[in-house]
């Protein structure tokens, strides 16, 4: 097929950069004409909360783009629709994970679709974690000129076939990243972070309101009560750092946390996830991580809570252990039950032995599947 795959690529930064980078290649790989279109501008800065939306590192996996779309120009939107006709597309396939993007996706998706080309939205989640007026608006738009879906996890399923009933769609779970250096041996990564603790534990990602690290917070005042353990916090702050700084201060933790306020290149992140025994992802809600298949991809254990399709992804006793959300001691009870029955090995082994699930080749099949039956 001849593929038109919309969405961010390097040297834009990101795990949907990351999504798309690997999505090319095991398309390609298949014998499919794939070209990425790209963004010249994908936020305008007043809506991006991050220090830059560009890689600092390298590129994991490097792909060709061509940049061509101004997420906020709609007469940049029907300029390249129309040139991007004479393509003569069998298949155009936009990622949606934030409705602001919609209304581009949309246009090009209607401007595009024919007899010939048909269009498919792979949804990371369609009803969005924090809220904002036009959502449901923008992203009616896009639905409305998609002719299949892929669903990342059973909860993005339920929500399409409320919001686009009678939907033809398949449900594939967010395959793993697999673009970053291996694990290398626990002390070496350590050192390299100047960390002398026998135990760790790693927040790792964006750090947004929904994705709990207040919860974690408070989880580890109690922790500190039971037990010798140092918070490992990696990403950048979408909010007030401050008040998050404030907050371990308050809980009497900063002697037993590290934080690396900023996002981490490719090259690095396989030092952090390598440096800790276990990750937390004290999500208040989710659809689904793209953090959770970073750690299959290291074979990592996982503490996580029941939220969205992390239970889906996260098998409790197998890859690591499942807790109620917004539950301060349910986390610290977990970490405590991870080392006090030595957990790390088995569930590192039941980790690597799940992320064999999530491939690309299956998303590459679906998408395949759902092109070839409207044949």
């Amino acid at each position: 097929m001849k593929i038109l795959l919309f969405g961010p690529a390097y040297p834009l930064r990101g795990g949907m950069a990351h999504f798309i980078a690997l999505l090319y290649t095991e398309l390609t790989r298949r014998g499919h004409q794939v070209k990425i279109i790209n963004f010249t501008r994908q936020y305008p800065r007043i809506l991006f909360p991050g220090k830059t939306q560009e890689e600092s590192g390298e590129a994991g996996i490097p792909v060709p783009s061509t940049a061509l779309i101004d997420s906020i120009n709609p007469f940049n939107w029907l300029y390249h629709g129309y040139r991007l006709r004479r393509e003569k597309a069998d298949l155009v396939i936009s990622t949606f994970w934030l409705p602001f993007l919609a209304p581009s996706s949309g246009t090009l998706h209607m401007m595009l679709r024919s007899k010939r080309t048909k269009t498919l939205t792979i949804l990371h989640n369609l009803i969005p974690h924090e809220k904002r007026p036009g959502d449901m608006l923008f992203t009616r738009w896009l639905t409305m000129f998609t002719d299949y879906f892929i669903a990342q996890s059973a909860s993005v399923e339920k929500d399409l076939q409320q919001f686009v009933p009678g939907a033809t769609y398949r449900r594939v779970a967010l395959p793993m990243f697999s673009l970053f250096k291996n694990r290398i041996p626990k002390e070496e990564a350590k050192r390299a972070l100047n960390i002398t603790d026998e135990r760790v534990i790693l927040f790792f990602g964006y750090i947004r309101p929904y994705k709990g690290l207040h919860v974690l917070i408070d989880a580890m005042k109690i922790l500190k009560q039971r037990m010798k353990v140092r918070l490992l916090v990696c990403g950048e702050f979408y909010g007030d750092e401050e008040k998050y700084r404030a907050h371990m201060t308050e809980a009497g933790i900063d002697d037993c946390t590290t934080v690396i306020s900023d996002y981490i290149p490719n090259e690095k992140v396989h030092t952090y996830f390598s440096a800790a025994d276990v990750v937390v992802q004290p999500y208040i809600s989710a659809t689904q991580s793209a953090i959770a298949q970073i750690a299959y991809f290291f074979s990592s254990p996982i503490i996580a809570t029941n939220v969205g399709a992390l239970p889906e992804v996260v098998i409790d006793g197998r890859s690591g252990l499942i807790v109620p959300p917004n539950d301060p001691q349910a986390i610290a009870d977990a970490v405590v039950r991870f080392y006090d029955e030595r957990l790390e090995a088995p569930l590192a082994a039941g980790a690597a032995e799940e992320r064999k699930k999530y491939s690309w080749e299956a998303m590459a099949e679906a998408i395949e599947e759902l092109t070839r039956n409207s044949k």
